[in-house]
């Protein structure tokens, strides 16, 4: 049995492992990815605080605006000069221009946003301008050019920093920027009044959807009365645009961004000025989310390998499944915790998937060993019990413990009267046809009550009830077959007799009692049977039948748990080898004053009353003359009729003096 389950686990493990290295494989794909990225917008949209702690504001060059200004775009750069004016004179703490201005407009216009550049910074109002870097394909290579603020407003004294990102390939963006001379890390130096120390975390922390920031319209700020004076005062203002419905804008690209807030139903686009925004929350707070070590994951995937192969192994498949369930909604959850209070982002999919998919590779695996541990039980058991049974044990193999367990069984054997030397009188091919034909009629009796067939030895049958699936009528079903079981043989003798083969007869004994019964023998060769004493006493009631001239013998312990339907003889006591206490023994009996005269004269037996039970033995062989169990103990009480007074006596004799 070790080497049968040394053996499951290998095949298990393999299988886990299997599935471990197909998963590790299709994680690599671009699809794989798509859906990590869709976990991490579901965990970005539950974990939004929707809330920014940072004051800042930003001026949308939305719908409202082209409606108010009448302008198209670009705007004249003397409305950014003016807008940057009011910023200053409210006491801003930083602008961000999220717009390149990277080409010359009107003179008059670009010298305008020039001077008020010029002035805020003079005052002390840092102001940091988009730059951007362009694709140049050519037939030799590939280049990147960097497309910086027109020179006048850079010696005006504006910053620039880079306002690119690296969108993932459903157009949403995750990752964080890692040049420190990016647009919102330059805008975040000036703002914090110190250069950025680190490197920033791989992925944003988004603080909630569109709208999330304060967020005005740019034309009031440029409207005296909209705003009231001194609104901007300590406040970092991020300028971009924030519209795809102006007519302006159709021959300009938009910049807008897929949102990850889609995930839970939220809007879809996100404006890339409140990107800007939310990137320079991110820095100047310090916050962001940075990638778990991938040793996570393997701890995760390890740590599923190794409680799911020992629950494969000893627990039902639907507990191995909730185990693995458990396991799966666990490390969703972990990530999810990481994500929220840590700040962690553990990728959940590859061990959720790997923990699925080791269980269902397992399963597997268990259900082709299921399948073929029911076709060796099918096999195993098809010649011993009837096939109802069988479909019972595949379906319930817990019935069936291996290795044996104490249970309590009505055992039978039978044996041919006289086969020894009835052999030697046949052929071989006649003692096997006979002894066909015998277990042929036998073994469907067997069956048919309930019963086990054990084993075949010689011309014997051994049989039980009450193994492996439990029957609380066993006894009854045992005493009812081997009534039956004589009936045939009845029948099976005439029939043997007219093909020329000599008539037979059989014994049977019958005993309840406690056994051990189960898969008994080696790891390579094993058989189902009962063993213990009460195996050998219900093989010796079988011969004692030649002393008591009955076809059918049985325990008084067996004789206990019989309906009083079932009409029984009592036959006499008898004590086996190395016991004490006497059994007695009966036979079935269909004649009712044969069973009373029987047990008065086994009772006057018993009390010395010899003369009754001449009486009750003499009207037992009036019925039935030429009894042999009635003249034997007719003998008996001759026999003791000639003690002296207080000589010793036993009214039990020994079994194996029958």
């Amino acid at each position: 049995m070790r080497a049968t389950g040394s053996k499951r686990l290998a095949l298990l493990l393999g299988a886990a492992l299997l599935a471990l290295l197909l998963v590790g494989a299709v994680s690599l794909s671009r699809p794989w990815h798509a859906l990590e990225f869709k976990t991490f917008d579901l965990w970005t949209a539950l974990a939004a605080p929707h809330r920014s702690a940072l004051p800042v504001v930003v001026l949308a060059i939305d719908e409202p605006t082209f409606q108010e200004v009448q302008q198209s775009w670009p705007f004249p750069r003397s409305l950014h000069a003016r807008v940057l004016d009011r910023l200053r004179q409210d006491g801003a703490l930083a602008v961000g221009f999220d717009v390149v201005f990277a080409d010359p407009g009107a003179p008059d216009q670009d010298a305008a946003f020039a001077r008020s550049l010029a002035e805020a910074t003079a005052a002390g109002l840092p102001v940091v301008l988009a730059s951007t870097r362009e694709k140049v394909d050519s037939a030799s290579a590939t280049l990147w050019t960097e497309v910086l603020p027109l020179a006048a407003l850079r010696d005006a004294g504006a910053l620039h920093g880079n306002a690119g990102v690296q969108p993932d390939d459903d157009f949403v963006v995750r990752r964080m920027p890692q040049d420190k001379g990016s647009f919102s890390a330059t805008l975040a130096g000036t703002a914090a009044r110190q250069a950025m120390a680190a490197l920033p975390a791989e992925f944003i922390a988004y603080r909630g959807p569109r709208g999330t920031f304060d967020t005005r319209s740019y034309y009031q700020a440029l409207e005296p009365g909209l705003l009231p004076q001194g609104f901007f005062h300590g406040k970092v203002v991020l300028i971009g645009r924030s519209t795809l419905t102006a007519s302006d804008l159709q021959h300009s690209q938009a910049d807008l961004f897929n949102s990850p807030f889609a995930a839970l139903g939220g809007e879809r686009l996100f404006p890339g000025v409140e990107l800007q925004a939310t990137l320079l929350d991110n820095l100047a707070s310090g916050d962001g989310l940075r990638l778990a070590p991938e040793t996570g994951s393997l701890a995760l995937v390890l740590l599923a390998l190794a409680l799911l192969l020992p629950a494969s192994l000893r627990w039902h498949p639907s507990a191995v499944g909730l185990l693995a369930a458990g396991l799966v909604s666990g490390m969703a959850l972990l990530s999810w915790l990481l994500f929220l209070q840590a700040e962690r982002w553990l990728p959940p999919l590859l061990p959720m998937v790997a923990t699925a998919a080791m269980y269902g590779a397992t399963a597997l695996v268990g259900y082709a060993s299921t399948r073929q541990q029911a076709r060796q039980m099918r096999a195993m058991f098809s010649q011993y019990v009837p096939p109802e049974v069988v479909s019972r044990l595949i379906a319930q193999p817990e019935l069936l413990r291996l290795g044996g367990e104490a249970r309590e069984v009505t055992l039978l054997f039978t044996d041919l009267a006289g086969f020894t030397t009835l052999s030697e009188q046949l052929s071989a091919e006649q003692t096997v046809e006979v002894l066909t034909l015998y277990f042929n009629a036998m073994t469907p009796i067997v069956h048919a009550s309930g019963g086990t067939v054990d084993k075949f030895i010689g011309d014997a049958v051994m049989a039980f009830w009450g193994a492996p699936l439990p029957d609380p009528q066993h006894a009854e079903h045992a005493v009812r077959a081997a009534i039956a079981m004589q009936q045939a043989m009845q029948s099976l003798a005439t029939a043997l007799q007219a093909r020329g083969l000599p008539r037979i007869a059989m014994r049977i004994g019958v005993h309840t009692g406690r056994v051990v019964v189960g898969n008994v023998g080696s790891a390579q060769r094993f058989s189902y049977t009962a063993i213990g004493d009460a195996v050998n006493l219900a093989a010796r009631l079988e011969g004692a039948n030649k002393a008591f001239g009955t076809g059918i013998l049985l325990s008084g312990d067996t004789a206990a748990l019989l309906p009083s339907n079932l009409a029984l003889r009592p036959l006499d006591d008898v004590v086996v080898k190395g016991k004490t206490v006497p059994v007695r023994v009966f036979t079935p009996c269909d004649d009712a004053a044969v069973c009373r005269h029987a047990q008065a004269a086994l009772d006057a037996f018993h009390a010395r009353a010899w003369d009754e039970a001449q009486s009750h033995l003499q009207a037992l062989l009036a019925r039935c003359p030429d009894d042999a169990a009635a003249l034997r103990l007719q003998s008996r009480v001759e026999e003791a009729r000639t003690l002296a007074p207080g000589a010793p006596w036993s009214a039990a004799v020994a079994l194996d003096k029958l």
